[in-house]
């Protein structure tokens, strides 16, 4: 009896060890690609590309990639919007500046932006990997559902753009903002 144990035991440990070797090895690999943003979007618009490309391929997954769409679309908001809607809540500090003589705040994402490449990179993987499993090959009339994923994409950033004029905010920096003296006053003391 106590041979059983010992055998089941010894043939589950070593695919413990590899998965943790593989969740190490992982994530020392997504830490060292987080300095590097180009690179990371860079990769996932290969992804993306090729995922393009298999649905072309197999004219088919249209449910799939309207429903990766919507996911994207979801992501959007979320990369596009503070982290405390001034609307709902207002919080110590926290909150977006609303006037011109309140105190600088930076801006705080509600969904960060390697969260953001993270998770449109797996569902492009996802998605990609669904399109080998006929189960998931619907038959629909795409043209409706690609109408009806840019009227909705079209109505969500009207809401959204609004939002951010209402409440002052950009949600893009550009780099720090550089401030310069006054310029010496040049005279134009030529000789008369």
């Amino acid at each position: 009896m106590e041979g059983v144990g010992v055998d089941a035991g010894s043939a589950v440990a070593p695919f413990a060890k590899w998965r943790d070797e593989f969740s190490r090895t992982f994530q020392y690999y997504l830490d060292r690609s987080t300095p590097n943003p180009v690179h990371r979007w860079l990769g996932t618009l290969a992804v993306a590309a090729i995922y393009v490309l298999r649905v072309f391929y197999v004219q088919g997954f249209y449910i799939v990639s309207y429903g990766l769409g919507i996911y994207i679309l979801n992501l959007l908001i979320g990369f596009l919007s503070p982290k405390v809607d001034p609307e709902l809540e207002a919080l110590d500090g926290a909150s977006l500046p609303t006037r011109g003589s309140d105190e600088f705040k930076p801006f705080i994402r509600r969904l960060p932006e390697f969260k953001f490449w993270y998770s449109i990179t797996k569902a492009f993987c996802v998605a990609f990997l669904m399109t080998f499993f006929s189960i998931f090959d619907v038959p629909v009339f795409w043209p409706i559902l690609l109408c009806y994923w840019i009227v909705l994409f079209v109505l969500t950033m009207k809401r959204q753009i609004l939002h951010m004029i209402k409440y002052k905010y950009i949600p893009f920096s550009i780099g720090k903002q550089r401030y310069t003296g006054k310029k010496p006053a040049t005279s134009s003391g030529g000789s008369d």
